[in-house]
């Protein structure tokens, strides 16, 4: 059977949100069975390159010799580029509540944009930037998305992250070190930006938990684990983020017993991180994102049945808002220490979570932990029914009928054959 040809440029081998994308979508494409699927891989900033999957390398090739009739560019949309006869660019989209204008000029030079959660695409369709001529105040650019829009969420795959037949012995080991019954998990990256600014909030919400249990019996107090790196797993990284914890307790008043926090820094394969989450120790996770453009880890968190706090917004409310603690806020101005080039930009919001109201969540949940569990565990079923690699491969597979058109296929003719005695 001769199929369209259909070329990928994406981080596939990166070990990076953009990268695991890249590996869940190639992997629905091919199982679509409609495209000669080919492989550019693409750098992503300074993402280790060591995640390619061997099942992949059949499929790689260094560079286009012919222009593909399928071209999908697997990206941030400001980095966008139009090479084939019909153009996909997917994005996993914005954490903010506007794309920056160098983002919508990359989404409108594509034929279609497939962004990762219903806030991306809103936040893509209702963006505008208008630009007036100073002496005659006439309109002089008037920027908005002008191609398609789709949502395709990033699937959950069943097949490590799900009740682990045996925990890792590295993850057990770690944990069964740790002398709380009960610990806490955050799970992020420490992003730039000042206390309280960073995309994450990772500083506030460690202070927040800190906080929230400073007055408790050392005997009955939880600890918090955080699996955080600022962009590396180095040394020098390691020491950062510890110093910048110990700032933090250094900061909560010191006349009282302050919880543990133990600091998970290194590289872990998704096996060793689906044992994390299922390990017995770990309660709950814990995000007070500013804003996400889908939140795969707290999908992939959600399989344990576990409660989840998290901001009241963005991409994880596509699959947690039923069954997730929503943490109340509002949505504010970026601070100028976390705006990135091009993409997080002056004038964009995002949303800050109330510190008073989640520490009091976070109390309730250690104070009444099985009524949050029963209520929590329903989102497993959830998630199983609508969020896995089946259920992406399957809305792939309707976005692609209802968007993609059908190309000619040149089939090579045979020379005559000649017949020799």
């Amino acid at each position: 059977m001769i199929k369209t040809n259909l070329t990928i440029s994406a981080p596939v081998s990166s070990r990076s949100c953009y990268g695991s994308r890249s590996r869940s979508l190639i992997r629905s494409l091919v199982k679509l069975d409609k495209y000669d699927v080919k492989i550019i891989d693409q750098q992503l900033g300074n993402t280790p390159k060591n995640a390619l999957p061997k099942e992949f390398a059949s499929m790689m090739i260094p560079n286009l010799t012919s222009q593909p009739d399928i071209w999908v560019h697997v990206a941030p949309s400001q980095a966008f580029q139009k090479v084939g006869k019909y153009n996909i660019g997917v994005t996993r989209g914005i954490e903010v509540d506007r794309p920056s204008p160098e983002a919508l000029e990359g989404a409108n030079r594509m034929d279609l944009v497939i962004v990762s959660s219903q806030h991306s695409m809103n936040s893509f369709s209702t963006a505008k930037y208008e630009t007036k001529d100073t002496r005659t105040n006439q309109v002089t650019r008037d920027l908005k998305l002008n191609t398609k829009i789709e949502v395709l969420f990033e699937g959950l795959d069943l097949n490590i992250f799900n009740k682990p037949s045996k925990p890792c012995e590295s993850i057990q080991t770690t944990l069964n070190s740790i002398p709380e019954k009960n610990c806490y998990l955050i799970d992020s990256d420490w992003e730039k930006g000042n206390f309280g600014q960073d995309r994450n909030d990772i500083g506030g919400a460690i202070r927040t938990f800190l906080e929230s249990f400073k007055n408790k019996s050392a005997k009955n107090q939880p600890a918090l684990i955080v699996k955080i790196c600022k962009g590396s797993y180095s040394l020098t990284d390691r020491e950062d983020m510890l110093d910048r914890i110990r700032q933090i307790r250094s900061s909560v008043d010191t006349q009282t017993t302050v919880p543990n926090v133990y600091l998970l820094h290194g590289e872990l394969s998704a096996e060793e991180i689906n044992s994390l989450y299922h390990h017995s120790k770990v309660k709950a996770m814990i995000s007070f994102t500013h804003g996400e453009s889908f939140g795969k880890p707290l999908l992939e968190f959600g399989i344990t049945g576990k409660p989840i706090l998290v901001s009241n917004w963005s991409g994880p409310l596509d699959f947690l808002s039923d069954y997730g603690l929503l943490l109340q806020g509002g949505l504010k101005p970026v601070d100028a220490s976390a705006l990135v080039d091009h993409s997080i930009v002056e004038g964009c919001n995002w949303y800050y979570v109330d510190y008073g109201y989640a520490s009091s969540v976070i109390k309730d949940v250690d104070s009444n932990y099985k009524k949050h569990l029963a209520k929590s565990r329903k989102q497993k079923q959830h998630l199983k029914d609508n969020f896995t690699m089946d259920k992406m491969t399957e809305k792939l597979s309707t976005i692609v009928e209802n968007n993609i058109p059908s190309f000619k296929i040149e089939i090579p003719k045979l020379e005559s054959l000649e017949t020799y005695d």
